[in-house]
This record gives structure tokens, sequence and C-alpha cells, in this order.
């Protein structure tokens, strides 16, 4: 199992710190007291004990913890563990130090009988009174398991558990990174998606108004063609963006309002306001067409006065855009409702919750308001 570099430069540095410890601590003594003398029997007698604890670490990381934290298979996980803390214990208990062996035996002091004191050699006997003997007093056999080999077992399952900790860590903050990437791969194709969509059908209304305007006035559908080729131009090189500045967009806007205004006479009252001059703050391109372009398909009557107000005001890092129409008298029958839906899941991708869009459709006016915050 792969680990990353910063799960292996804290095993690094942990076992470092364990096997200079020794070092330091004799260097310490000796310094401080001047009949000891610098051995290094001793630092070598705790190294060892090290490299068994060590040597575990080894088999438990690279081979008993992956069988829990990578292959989730538990039962054979404790198993397998359980079966390492009887070995150690027993292999603790085999190698335990000369010093444990005599723990039951009475210190020597105790082991003097009475007689021998040399101040009771003189001492006549007592009549009638029985001293125990206890020069001959049988020794207590050492215990199986000594308080070193209990200890020496819960050291051993702490440092498994908290290499376990460790990798579970590392493991989730993984996990958690591969998640983060593909929920942003899976944004990033949602987002090219529905710009692929939006792309299409806005170029498919503003063709339609070419064709219009080339049987009514063939010079304003030639100026029609040149405040085209300035929108395909920010389509081409600003739409697939994330961001675009606020100034682009709203210059877009007003090409394409320009462009409307040629094809209705002065039965459709258009008013555009828009802020002359903005912030350098970034806004998502194509994010607000969908509504004007709504707007003129179903709010323009040829009958009847009818009217397309657009405003849009930013401040405070946030932009606020209404637009208010007219309705017709007689509804648009074109298939319809693809941009509206892709602004939503645009929205939706983009900001989460920090938006909002208010729609109101009446008998007679249809409005949208949005407020989105600025990058």
């Amino acid at each position: 199992m792969k680990q990353s570099r910063q799960e292996n430069l804290i095993y690094i540095v942990v076992w470092s710190l364990l096997f200079v410890a020794p070092l330091l601590s004799l260097y310490v003594r000796t310094t401080n007291d001047v009949n000891l003398v610098f051995d290094w029997m001793e630092v070598f007698l705790v190294w060892q004990k090290c490299a068994v604890y060590f040597l575990l670490f080894l088999i438990h990381n690279f081979f008993l913890a992956p069988l829990l934290v990578r292959g989730h298979k538990r039962v054979l996980y404790f198993s397998i563990v359980a079966v390492v803390l009887v070995t150690f214990a027993c292999f603790q208990c085999n190698n335990r130090p000369k010093g444990d062996e005599h723990r039951g035996e009475r210190p020597p002091m105790e082991q003097m009988s009475r007689s021998e004191s040399p101040f009771d050699k003189h001492e006549p006997p007592l009549h009638g009174r029985h001293e125990p003997h206890r020069g001959h007093r049988p020794s207590m056999p050492p215990p199986i398991v000594g308080e070193h080999d209990i200890l020496a077992v819960m050291m051993l399952i702490l440092m498994f558990g908290a290499n376990v900790g460790i990798k579970g860590y590392f493991r989730s903050r993984d996990d958690r990174k591969r998640l983060a990437a593909l929920e942003k791969q899976n944004l990033e194709q949602q987002l090219e998606y529905l710009r692929y969509q939006i792309n299409p059908h806005f170029f498919m209304n503003t063709l339609n108004n070419i064709h219009a305007l080339v049987d009514i006035d063939p010079a304003k559908a030639q100026e029609t063609i040149v405040e085209l080729s300035k929108m395909m131009r920010f389509v081409l090189y600003e739409g697939d963006k994330r961001g675009v500045p606020l100034m682009k967009e709203l210059e877009f806007i007003r090409n394409y309002v320009k462009l409307m205004r040629l094809r209705y006479t002065e039965k459709v009252k258009i008013s555009l306001d828009l802020p002359r001059e903005t912030s350098d703050r970034q806004i998502p391109p194509l994010i607000l067409i969908t509504f004007i372009e709504n707007a003129f398909k179903h709010g323009v009557s040829y009958q009847h006065d009818s009217f397309i107000e657009m405003k849009m005001d930013v401040q405070d890092e946030q932009m606020r855009f209404t637009c208010r129409n007219s309705k017709a008298d007689v509804p648009n029958q074109d298939k319809g409702g693809v941009g509206l839906a892709n602004v939503r899941k645009r929205l939706n991708l983009l900001f989460d919750c920090n938006y909002t869009l208010n729609i109101k459709d009446t008998s007679d006016v249809y409005s949208v308001e949005l407020t989105i915050p600025l990058q």
C-alpha cells in the first residue's frame, strides 16, 4: 500500500527520536554524575528492545494495518493481531531480565536467622518458647507474567493503535481529496455541458432575428451581422471561462440589446440601465442573457404597445439584476424552457444556496430578479 510522504515523515521522526532518546539520556546522566561512565552496552540493550518493537511495527504497518484500513477485514486483522500479541508475550516471558527471576525470594537480611545474629550468641534460650527457624524458609517462585511483561504488551497495543489511527486519518484525508476532485470534475463537466446547450440556443434565436431583418431592412441586417460578430467573439473567447470581467458581460448585453432594437418599432419600449463603471469583479459568462432573450421572445406584441425593462445594480460585492416585460397577447408557441432551466442548474452549481432568484408571472407582466455575489 502506497503511503503519503507526510505519513512516512511522521514514522521516521518518531522512530528516530526513540532511538536517539537513550543516547541523550545516558549523556545527560554522565554529565551530571562524574561517577557514571558512558557505557555503550546500556545503549545497545535499549536499542535491542526498540528493534523488536520496530520490527513488529514494520509488519503491522505494511501487512496488518492495510487489512483493516484498506480491506476492512476486521476479523482477519484482529485474529492475526491477537496471535502476534500472544507470541510477543511469550517472547517477553522467556527473555525476562535476570533480576526478575529472584523477585519472589526474600531479601538476604530477612533470610538471616536469629541465631546467626552476633548480638544473640550469648543469650540464654527461653524455656517453653519455640523460635521459628527462618533461615530455611522456602522462596516464592517467580510469577509467570510479570509487570514488565504486561507493560510491554500494553506498549505494543498502543503502538498498533497509533499506527491504525494515523493510517485511518491519512486514508480519510485522501478519500476527501478524491471526492473533492471528482466533485470538481463533475461540476466542470456539467458546466461545460450547460454552456454547450446555451450557446446554440442563443445563436439560434439571434439567427432568427437576422433572418427576419433580411426581408424587412437589408441595411439593418448588415449592421446586425457586425454586432453578431462582436458577440460571437465574446462567446468564443470568454464563454468557456468560469468567470469574466463584469464590464465585458455588460458590453455583451449592450450589443445584444442594440441588435434587438433594430428589429422592433417604437411600439416596443426598451429600457436598459447598466452601470457604466464597475469594479474589477467577475461574473459567470452568459448568465443573464437567457432572461433577456426570454423577455424579447415572450414579451413583445405586434398589435399593442409592449415594454422590456432591464436594470442592474452593483453594491457591496453583489449584483442585483431585474428584468420586467409585458406579455404578448398570443404566446410564443416555440418550444423553449431549455435556457431558463440551464440557468437554474448553473446557479446551483456555481453558488449553491448563496444566490436568490425570484420569478413572478402575472397575467400581464413577467419579472425576474436575480442577486448573486461577484467573484
